[in-house]
């Protein structure tokens, strides 16, 4: 289902989901409006609403199909995906108006390099730059988290600088610790938990980013702006003993 409007597309996701395409690739502007609609469902849930996962260009909305079709006041004039499908279409209308959240601005301290950062050298000379070059460049950029996903609590982060984009490993570790800051193309992000991965790691954070005990569950959010602060050694052990 096209809307033309905005340059928006529905479709289905089995029969309790459905994805709203707002734009391709990664881009502000278009994530704004994901991150608008989100927080318009937010404001305004329908009954069945179960939740609303933003990512780059997309928001999946997930629904219980039961309670939608229960709340239809005419059983018989639209099935719950249709039914779903006509109030976002109705959200959209007014997409264009409704206001932005308020971005929170977090900053990450980071030990770069050694045995936290061991990609950080071939990140380097991949670019030909110095190990001062690329923590100067990759802690200079502010980044915005488009979305969580691949584990919980990981953050996907445009922003950036292509003097740094670095492609995947070619294998990826079968185990990465947690609060691995690492670069894949023009994203950066990082580990929660250990779990395989193939980013280039080139530092580590002290923060815990899945918070279990919280809700929601995770130190980061979509649409939260980022600064990394280089820390040393002996910084990063104090940051562990505050936790403890």
């Amino acid at each position: 289902m096209a809307y033309q409007k905005i340059n928006a597309h529905i479709r289905p996701l089995g029969d309790s989901a459905l994805v709203i395409q707002l734009g391709d690739g990664i881009s502000l502007a278009i994530h704004e409006k994901v991150k608008n609609l989100s927080n318009l469902l937010e404001k305004e849930p329908f009954t069945g609403l179960i939740e609303s996962v933003p990512s780059y260009n997309s928001l999946t909305i997930y629904y219980n199909p039961v309670a939608v079709f229960m709340s239809n006041t005419d059983k018989d004039s639209a099935s719950p995906y249709n039914k779903v499908s006509a109030i976002i279409l109705s959200l959209l209308d007014r997409l264009e108006t409704s206001e932005t959240s308020e971005q929170r601005l977090i900053t990450i301290p980071v030990v770069y390099g050694g045995e936290f950062g061991p990609d950080l050298e071939y990140v380097a000379s991949y670019h030909g730059l110095s190990v001062e070059d690329v923590i100067q460049i990759h802690s200079s950029n502010e980044y915005l988290v488009y979305m969580i996903g691949f584990a919980p609590g990981f953050p996907f982060m445009g922003g950036m600088d292509e003097r740094i984009a670095t492609p995947r490993k070619d294998s990826p570790r079968l185990a990465i610790a947690p609060g691995s800051v690492g670069i894949a193309g023009k994203q950066t992000g990082i580990y929660p938990l250990e779990t395989p991965g193939g980013w280039q790691i080139i530092g580590r954070t002290p923060l815990d980013l899945f918070l279990p005990e919280l809700s929601p569950p995770t130190l980061l959010q979509a649409g939260d702006r980022i600064l990394y602060v280089p820390i040393t050694l002996e910084e990063y052990a104090v940051y562990k003993e505050m936790k403890q």
